[in-house]
């Protein structure tokens, strides 16, 4: 019997116009967006916090997850190419026969999407007075949800899929070629609900909570070995990576890693502090 998925889905939910197509990608982007802030919006209510400046905080999020993917795309994977054109590193155009068209951002690093949200939580924990570690501690709770509606978005793209399985199992991309594929997409996002699962189970023991920064270096523990782990099963995104030991992806997850095992070490030493903000 064989196990192989023949997935030729369109890209494109419905042409709003002739040249403006809503896709899956951005659909399930805006939805694990939005499902993220739900939770962070729960979260506070559960430790009875203003929500005063959630909108705010949805704002930078948005600005700093999108900013920093774009920018994580065009510097870690393409720099030749966007410094040639730079004016497609913001806009979502790119020249084709040499006419500028709308093709939305084709190209997102999740690398550096983390950063920008690191960023953009700085500046708003700066502005709003917010404890930064306690802020993180909340969205990485979320973060993982989001992740996987991303990368169901990948899915439904048919891009960012993995190596052959050599067998008769797998997912057959259509729109490339014939041949069944790991779907690395599904592999990460089912891998982002379970670790999603780990750290809502964290944040609802108070003991673990108290220790702000303790569940945001889990977050960047868990997440960044499971990207790890699954880069092995993937295809390279860009030809460079061919004769890497260890492809961008991977080269950029170590310091991710490294940071939330000394977070860990860190806060698990630390006395209980069982002040909230």
């Amino acid at each position: 019997m064989s196990g192989v998925l023949n997935w030729n889905v369109d890209p494109v939910i419905v042409w709003i116009t002739d040249s403006f197509p809503l896709k899956y990608y951005g659909a399930l982007f805006a939805c694990g967006l939005l499902l993220g802030f739900y939770i962070v919006r729960n979260i506070y209510k559960n430790e009875n916090l203003s929500l005063d400046n959630l909108d705010s905080l949805l704002i930078y999020v948005i600005v700093g997850t999108v900013l920093g993917a774009r920018l994580g795309h065009c510097f870690f994977y393409e720099p030749d190419y966007f410094f040639k054109y730079p004016i497609e590193i913001l806009l979502p155009i790119q020249k084709i026969k040499g006419v500028y068209q709308f093709v939305g951002y084709q190209g997102l690093a999740s690398h550096g999407g983390s950063i920008g949200v690191i960023t953009a939580m700085i500046l708003y924990c700066r502005k709003y007075k917010v404890q930064f570690l306690g802020l993180l501690d909340k969205m990485a709770v979320a973060v993982p949800v989001t992740g996987a509606f991303i990368r169901m978005g990948n899915f439904m793209n048919s891009e960012i899929y993995g190596k052959p399985t050599n067998g008769n199992w797998g997912v057959v991309f259509q729109r490339d070629d014939l041949i069944p594929r790991h779907p690395t997409q599904l592999y990460e996002a089912f891998s982002y609900l379970l670790i999603f699962g780990i750290l809502f189970y964290m944040y609802k023991v108070e003991k673990i909570r108290s220790r702000q920064g303790l569940i945001f270096g889990s977050f960047l523990t868990l997440l960044f070995s499971a990207r790890f782990i699954i880069e092995f099963f993937k295809e390279n995104q860009e030809s460079f990576e061919k004769n890497m030991l260890i492809n961008m992806g991977q080269i950029l997850s170590i310091p991710f890693i490294l940071i939330g095992l000394v977070l860990i070490f860190w806060k698990s030493k630390e006395k209980e502090n069982i002040k909230f903000s």
